[in-house]
């Protein structure tokens, strides 16, 4: 998440991520007002020189109609901060039906965790419990939140107060 800007709506929700070029954009058109700003430098122009931002908070509310977060090979591994949940490799990656289609399992959230080829194989047409494996974590159905949360790191702990991390 280096080099991003947290966007809020009005109301403090967060709702988006860009970049710093955006987010500069946004408040200098008056659209947005920094909330937070950055430590990463400035912003440099021949004869101005701007604070960077981290947090902007758009000035009007935006309607965000919330779809929930799309189902994809890479939101999956996301999710599971592309590691096996059965051995925590990080090589060789694929995607894993905990119920196999074969068997009726649908492919949703609950159903799908990141595995590497080498468990994947190993479970084969069978749930994790008959081939001996445990996952490291249940599969859940994540949110914009959730994803935010997940990939805070030391350049923006400053969002953690609009997420609802605790500090």
């Amino acid at each position: 998440m280096k080099d991003k800007v947290l966007i809020l709506n009005q109301d403090f929700s967060a709702i988006a991520v860009c970049s710093i070029y955006k987010a500069f954009l946004l408040v200098y058109l008056e659209k947005a007002e920094m909330i937070t700003r950055s430590e990463a430098g400035a912003l440099r122009t021949i004869t101005r020189t701007y604070p960077v931002p981290s947090v902007i908070r758009l000035q009007r509310y935006v309607h965000v109609p919330y779809h929930g977060i799309a189902l994809s090979r890479h939101n999956v591994m996301r999710r599971d901060n592309y590691t096996c949940q059965y051995c925590g490799t990080i090589k060789n990656l694929t995607l894993d039906h905990l119920l196999p289609r074969s068997r009726g399992g649908e492919t949703n959230w609950q159903n799908l965790v990141t595995a590497c080829t080498r468990c994947n194989s190993r479970k084969g047409d069978r749930t994790p419990e008959e081939a001996g494996l445990k996952l490291l974590r249940k599969p859940i159905r994540p949110s914009l939140q959730y994803f935010l949360k997940m990939h805070l790191d030391t350049t923006n702990q400053d969002w953690g107060m609009y997420l609802g991390v605790k500090e």
